[in-house]
């Protein structure tokens, strides 16, 4: 097994901790899509909309609150279950290790878009207030764009397991 012995090398050692990472943030997001796949209040109950709602009263960025308004409240039960389900495979996919890229480049966009309908500091903020208002999503942004661009998939992943039952040909 891997973590039976020390990594061999620096690079080994990296990969880990990024697949560490990578099965950390998929933990999270197979709990948050939990909640709203296996039972009805985000997606069908008006959850989803509330959030919506929440995000426009407490501060949208300006370009978003016409999308927010105009899109996806009209939509809100159609891009809820896509929300619910999204992050559900995203989970998904983080923790078994498989299609990582493909994940994290949706849960990156994902991100971007709750950070930029959820986390505006106001016109008049100073430039850091922007990073600090954000933490929640940018930082799960950041993670997303290492797995993307990094190779997290290559330790800790059930595809050497697939490989063996995929049929010869």
């Amino acid at each position: 097994m891997l973590l039976d012995r020390p990594a061999r090398s620096p690079a080994e050692a990296n990969a880990r901790a990024l697949a560490g990472l990578r099965i950390a943030v998929g933990v999270f997001f197979l709990m948050f899509g939990e909640y709203k796949v296996f039972g009805t209040q985000f997606t069908l109950g008006g959850g989803f909309q509330g959030w919506i709602q929440r995000f426009l009263a407490d501060g949208a960025y300006p370009f978003m609150a016409p999308v927010l308004q105009g899109f996806v409240l009209p939509h809100g039960t159609a891009i809820a279950f896509l929300v619910a389900y999204g992050e559900l495979a995203i989970g998904l996919s983080l923790v078994l290790g498989v299609l990582v890229r493909a994940a994290s480049a949706c849960g990156f966009v994902y991100m971007l878009a709750l950070m930029f309908s959820a986390n505006y500091p106001g016109a008049g903020a100073v430039p850091w207030q922007y990073f600090g208002a954000s933490l929640d999503h940018s930082i799960l942004a950041l993670c997303f764009a290492a797995f993307a661009a990094g190779r997290p998939s290559d330790v800790f992943t059930v595809r050497p397991w697939l490989e063996r039952w995929r049929p010869r040909r």
